[in-house]
């Protein structure tokens, strides 16, 4: 193919022809496969570290009565839990996606900034070192929930300290992560591709970039107050002082309600790529589409205080976050009905990724739903801080973000590996997952109902039947994640398996389609010529 590079008139450099090998390969990364790959292996095993925790927190409400854990640890598992799946699994996962697959989808020959490419990965290391070794210091890991809401934080040990450093870090590293990515589909795309001709994945990446270098900064000065606090002699959240512990609740969901969707909107993007390619059809409304990410976008940033009915806000306030957020469900609503009408009346099959695909999209749908439910002023005054709200987030982040990754996963398996993973055993993986995730958390709807607060470490009688469904089902839900590693990750990653083609889905669109599988360690050193759709290389 001619995109594949002609190495005659590649660069001077002598190490461009080859690969490096060994231990260098890794730690010099400058290639964007390779550092897309260190990404995808480090947030699985924060997923699996993370997975363990929640497990932990399982296994204590597996029934009424404290057994394994003191609620000391149970808070502690709690809080560790949702800072490593958010900025250690999640995040980095879809980085890692991005890494792989924009400079091929855009025919450029690398990210832009090969070398802080690789100083963005290396920065998680310590930070989820340090973040994980919290529990190892006095008095236990951080206690004060994900949220790290004062006045709690101002009151914990010195793990405070090491979580608020390591968060930091993690934001450096995602915000030189979120540059690298933004000018390399501003300038590095091939001739001929305009920015409505890009895929959908590098348009929702674009976007999410954006978002992430606009509210990373105010998580960092969130944490920074609360460090100074507790050890400069600062009263910004302090009561004592004449602080304002609701001050900082206002500043983390500036920060928070835009994450929110910074997790979720690659995940748009590579489900509108798995979805034409197994419905045999163009992506319905693919400019609406695009919009409609941007619009998700800009309402993140007005929805904030939809976290805050209960913090004794006036109605007003109550009034315009409630209608801002129901309006935030229209451009979400604009992308399913897109996918569902780019299903209808296609030549649907249905391989793994595009089980996941739908599996997404019915189970995103149902989160999409409780999140609206709970956008009702009066109705969220009820249901604030109890197991619905739990459910409402498991539905959006695990059934949207993980599902979708578990989609992307299987669809571009092929190409990044050479070898076709077993449809078998993708198919346990999607339907073990699917039908334990539903185990696990549609119960928790049910306790949210009936009032179970959440991160408690102990319940009364009558919540004792769903919670110990919804602890079966954790587990299941954990196991077929191990299994998927074992049947699935790893034989790929050995060279297990027949040996994929070059575009192993035949109806897939899109320039990582037109180099062989595995992708080359170099890819489009000479930009592609395109054809008018900007999907396939000429000559």
């Amino acid at each position: 193919m001619s995109a594949v590079l002609d190495h005659h008139d590649a660069h001077g450099h002598d190490h461009d022809h080859h690969a490096p090998t060994g231990w260098r390969r890794w730690v010099f990364a400058t290639n964007h496969k390779d550092i897309g790959t260190l990404y995808l292996l480090f947030s699985f095993t924060m997923l699996m570290i993370g997975g363990l925790l929640a497990l932990g927190i399982r296994a204590e409400l597996f029934q009424p009565g404290l057994q394994l854990v003191n609620p000391e640890l149970f808070n502690q598992l709690t809080t560790m839990h949702g800072l490593i799946m958010v900025f250690g699994a999640i995040m980095p996962a879809f980085v890692g996606f991005a890494n792989w697959m924009i400079p091929l989808q855009i025919g450029a020959s690398d990210m832009a900034f090969a070398r802080m490419n690789n100083l963005s990965f290396w920065l998680l290391i310590p930070a989820a070192l340090m973040l994980v070794g919290s529990f190892f210091m006095p008095g236990g890991a951080p206690a004060a929930g994900w949220t790290l809401y004062a006045p709690l934080t101002l009151q914990m040990g010195p793990s405070m300290d090491a979580g608020i450093f390591a968060m930091h870090i993690m934001g450096a590293s995602s915000i030189m992560g979120s540059i690298n990515i933004i000018v390399t589909i501003l300038n590095m795309r091939a001739p001929g591709m305009t920015l409505m001709k890009m895929p959908m994945f590098c348009w929702t990446w674009l976007i999410t970039a954006y978002l992430l270098i606009a509210v990373m900064p105010v998580l960092a000065g969130a944490i920074t107050m609360t460090l100074t606090d507790r050890h400069f002699g600062t009263s910004f959240f302090n009561p004592a002082g004449g602080g304002d512990p609701v001050m900082y609740q206002h500043i983390f969901w500036f920060f928070g309600h835009p994450e929110v969707y910074i997790m979720i909107l690659p995940a748009f993007g590579i489900v509108s790529q798995v979805v034409p390619a197994f419905a045999r059809k163009k992506l319905f409304g693919y400019a609406s589409m695009v919009y409609a990410t941007g619009s998700i976008a800009i309402l993140s940033f007005v929805v904030w205080a939809h976290h805050m009915f209960t913090t004794g806000m006036p109605v007003t306030g109550q009034l315009f976050f409630m209608y801002s957020t129901m309006l935030i469900a229209v451009p979400t609503g604009v992308k399913i009905f897109n996918w569902v009408a780019t299903m209808w009346k296609g030549s649907m099959t249905f391989e793994t990724p595009m089980l996941w695909a739908v599996g997404f999209i019915f189970v995103f749908t149902v989160g999409g739903f409780t999140g609206l439910i709970l956008s009702v002023a009066p109705i969220d005054i009820q249901m604030q801080d109890t197991y619905y709200v739990v459910a409402h987030f498991h539905y959006v982040l695990v059934a949207g973000s993980l599902f979708a990754m578990f989609s992307g996963l299987y669809y571009w398996l092929p190409k990044w590996t050479g070898v076709m993973y077993s449809e078998t055993r993708g198919k346990i993986h999607f339907w073990w997952s699917m039908i334990s995730f539903n185990i696990t958390f549609f119960p928790m709807h049910f306790l949210g109902l009936a009032g179970m607060p959440r991160r408690y470490a102990d319940y009364p009688m009558q919540f004792a039947d769903f919670n110990m469904i919804a602890s079966i089902g954790a587990f299941g839900f954990g196991f077929a994640q191990v299994y998927f590693f074992l049947a699935v990750v790893l034989p790929a990653m050995r060279g297990q398996g027949e040996k994929a083609p070059q575009k192993p889905w035949d109806a897939a669109e899109g320039l990582e389609w037109e180099v062989p599988s595995p992708a080359p360690f170099h890819t489009f050193e000479n930009p592609p010529k395109l054809d008018a759709t900007a999907t396939k290389v000429i000559g």
